[in-house]
């Protein structure tokens, strides 16, 4: 899954403020480390539908060192989505000729790349496959 660092800071009246340096992109806060965790989570997945629905390229997360620094992971199906907006911008397809290589409607498409939007997993698995690739699904042990 995708994930981005999140910088973590001590508000001056309590909590933490969060920002993510590599997105450039407001912060978000809460008032334990655990509350600011899940509310930049929720922060990270409006940060990449905003760079979705204004057509612009996802920047490439960094690792980054440092007690204050977090990496915050985006939820499943959001990082599949995310996934499937690089790799359409690196196809050089277009909007117009993947939605009818798909059988769907520009409308349709939008919503295929939201990540705010629930979709079936088998129409991103379409989408992998109208633009070359293919999705895979790993499980791995828990931290």
């Amino acid at each position: 899954m995708l994930s981005w660092q999140a910088l973590f800071e001590p508000a001056e009246e309590g909590g933490f403020v969060v920002t993510f340096p590599d997105l450039g992109h407001g912060a978000t806060q809460g008032e334990t480390e655990a509350e600011a965790l899940e509310m930049a989570a929720d922060f990270l997945v409006c940060v990449i539908a905003d760079y979705i629905y204004s057509g612009e390229p996802l920047p490439e997360p960094k690792k980054r060192t440092g007690k204050k620094y977090r990496s915050v992971p985006l939820p499943a199906l959001a990082s599949v989505k995310a996934e499937l907006y690089r790799a359409f911008l690196a196809s050089g397809v277009r909007k117009a000729e993947l939605a009818r290589r798909l059988g769907t409607s520009k409308g349709n498409l939008d919503r295929l790349f939201d990540p705010t939007h629930s979709t079936r997993l088998e129409h991103l698995e379409a989408a992998f496959l109208a633009i070359g690739n293919r999705l895979d699904i790993g499980i791995r042990e828990a931290a």
